[in-house]
């Protein structure tokens, strides 16, 4: 993993992306030696996070249509609950 200086990011921000996309490492900014942010590719922020949260969003919508069907449909066959449905009882 790389480390830079927060002023060669101020000063050489293009060679810096160049070695983000050369090394595909994340690189580590650092100010008064401290580390202070991180810099990553975009396909790695989308694998960490855009991904995971698109994943959590359709987990937690899944769990609220689950909580919305009756009890009694869940193991119902599907063409009988459509006639319930459709007001088709036998």
């Amino acid at each position: 993993m790389n480390t830079v200086n927060a002023l060669k990011i101020r000063n050489q921000f293009g060679e810096v992306l160049e070695m983000l996309d050369r090394d595909k490492d994340p690189i580590l900014i650092t100010k008064s030696k401290k580390v202070r942010a991180v810099l990553i590719r975009y396909e790695d922020f989308q694998t960490r996070f855009l991904d995971k949260q698109a994943e959590e969003e359709r987990e937690q919508f899944y769990k609220q249509i689950k909580s919305h069907v009756a009890p009694s449909l869940i193991n119902e066959d599907p063409v009988v609950t459509l006639r319930k449905l459709r007001g088709y009882e036998d």
